[in-house]
């Protein structure tokens, strides 16, 4: 940890500050509110909260996931569902300590690996896993069809 900030587990008086942090990741969100309630009622996830300067500047979401992985060996298998840290604070360790007390937490449960994704188009997200030890292990391109 560092003076500068701290991370801690998510709870539901967090609320507004998570909601803000994930529509800043995911503007195309339709229900926030409620996928963050469930997060937090979630037995098989643990949610963490960066604090900055007493403001919230960050979050890591993950859950286990029993099913298959892609490019993963084993089952579970800890998944870093989303992984955010506000513009103003990169570049200052918050992303390596959310990403720490995930890997704390899912290496916790039983897993002996650790998997997370990012759309092909954000570069950005690709060199942060790539920088905090991620390897890159396929690409896919989803299709679908409507019926």
């Amino acid at each position: 940890m560092s003076e500068l900030f701290s991370i801690r587990a998510a709870s539901g008086g967090d609320l507004r500050a998570w909601v803000q942090l994930r529509r800043a990741l995911w503007p195309d969100e339709t229900d926030a509110v409620g996928n963050v309630a469930e997060a937090l009622q979630r037995a098989d996830a643990s949610n963490f909260i960066a604090f900055a300067d007493g403001v919230a500047v960050g979050f890591a979401e993950a859950t286990l996931r029993q099913d298959h992985v892609n490019g993963t060996d084993s089952s579970p298998v800890g998944f870093l569902e989303g992984w955010y840290v506000s513009e103003a604070w990169r570049g200052r360790g918050i992303g390596r300590a959310l990403l720490a007390a995930v890997r704390d937490w899912a290496g916790a449960q039983g897993c002996t690996e650790l998997a997370s994704d990012a759309t092909l188009d954000n570069l950005a997200a690709q060199r942060a896993h790539a920088a905090c030890g991620f390897e890159e292990t396929e690409r896919v391109v989803y299709f679908r069809m409507a019926l």
